[in-house]
């Protein structure tokens, strides 16, 4: 047994300095990027890649890292956790990233933390937010995004305002949603607010007819929705088509307001949604003047504007590990490891900055971003003070 762990930790070693080695020789410092671009979520995906791909081309203008150019190495994990963990082990293996961004979903990025132990190779987690990801013990993931409980008080500060007073919800059917019902079900009876039914829905769904149908004969005043927008446009045509009426919030700041807008018409009207960024108005970010210039460059390459509310996650995401790198000196995996808990920059949607989450000892990094609520009302979106 001694032995065979022996073996392991030198495969893992061996990997590491291939990776050192490979990536100073040619110049060039890889980057990996693990991301579902097709499947299910594949637009979530492919607006985080498109804002990665804008920061990574920012620095390089600039002259990259100490004069080394950075290379996206990107990955499509499928919208599938299996292949998430895979597209983790073959960047690492055979692209030999010393660090990468990923993986989007809570479900795909818990399964690929243990490529990350095994390998020893650090990882920036921009979407995911279920709480366990930086509670598990895995010392190599650093969170940009909130967990599901950081989200959860940031938005206490609306509660009275908007007067709730009982609330059911509906939640995808994995560990992102799961845990989204968990921390606000505790933040709203910590604040008196009575919590009704709780309910499922898978995430390939497309019927969610007969827990709308549940939901309607409540009588809460105010429904928590957590799911990608593609699902969350087919939720809000079928309660406007059962006409269940009541407030409908969203969580997780992966909505696209804009996209709703767009694919689910009047059935979005009313309807208010916690965002991580508010494109709509960027002078409320931590950097307004990054955030216009991000904006303007998105659009000036064509991008979808619905995407701008997942785009951030990968820009700050690729600054962050940028940033990293140059204070590590070295594209080293276990330098750019210790680098991120001195890494400190201003994002989009706040301070970057890691504190330490976890277990004694196998601490991961996890930061603190500022979150937006915003409604949409008559085809427009709002900022909800």
């Amino acid at each position: 047994m001694r032995q065979k762990w022996f073996r392991m930790t030198l495969a893992a070693a061996a990997v590491c300095f291939a990776v050192t080695a490979e990536t100073q020789a040619a110049g060039i410092v890889k980057i990996g990027v693990n991301q579902p671009l097709t499947g299910a979520v594949a637009a979530s995906g492919n607006f985080v890649t498109n804002g990665a791909k804008i920061a990574a081309d920012e620095i390089n203008t600039k002259g990259g890292i100490n004069g080394s150019k950075i290379e996206l190495v990107i990955e499509d994990n499928k919208s599938n956790p299996t292949e998430a963990a895979n597209a983790a082990e073959k960047l690492i293996v055979r692209d030999k990233v010393p660090v990468m961004l990923g993986a989007w979903s809570s479900t795909y990025t818990l399964a690929a933390m243990p490529k990350l132990m095994e390998y020893k190779v650090p990882m920036v987690v921009e979407t995911s937010g279920a709480d366990k990801i930086t509670t598990s013990g895995n010392p190599y993931v650093f969170r940009i995004c909130p967990t599901n409980g950081m989200e959860a008080l940031s938005f206490a500060r609306h509660v009275a305002a908007l007067n709730i007073r009982k609330a059911d919800m509906l939640v995808v059917n994995n560990d992102w949603g799961r845990g989204s019902a968990d921390a606000f079900q505790a933040m709203l009876k910590e604040k008196g607010v009575t919590v009704g039914r709780v309910l499922t829905m898978d995430a390939s769904a497309q019927d969610m007819t007969s827990q709308l149908s549940t939901l309607k004969g409540t009588d809460s005043d105010t429904l928590f929705v957590t799911t990608a927008v593609e699902q969350l446009t087919l939720v809000l045509k079928q309660a406007q088509s059962l006409g269940l009426k009541r407030r409908i919030i969203t969580l997780g700041g992966s909505q696209s307001p804009n996209q709703l807008i767009e694919h689910a018409g009047s059935a979005a009207n009313g309807s208010m949604h916690n965002m991580m960024f508010a494109p709509w108005f960027p002078e409320a970010s931590a950097d307004p003047v990054a955030a216009k210039a991000f904006i303007a460059e998105w659009n000036k390459r064509g991008y979808d504007g619905a995407g701008l509310t997942e785009g951030f996650r990968g820009y700050d995401g690729i600054r962050t590990i940028v940033a990293a790198i140059a204070k590590a000196g070295s594209p080293d995996p276990e330098k750019i490891r210790d680098a991120l808990w001195k890494t400190e920059l201003t994002g989009l949607t706040g301070k970057i900055a890691f504190s330490k989450a976890g277990p004694l000892g196998k601490e991961s990094g996890q930061s603190t971003p500022n979150t937006y609520l915003v409604k949409i009302e008559n085809g427009k979106v709002e900022l909800v003070p």
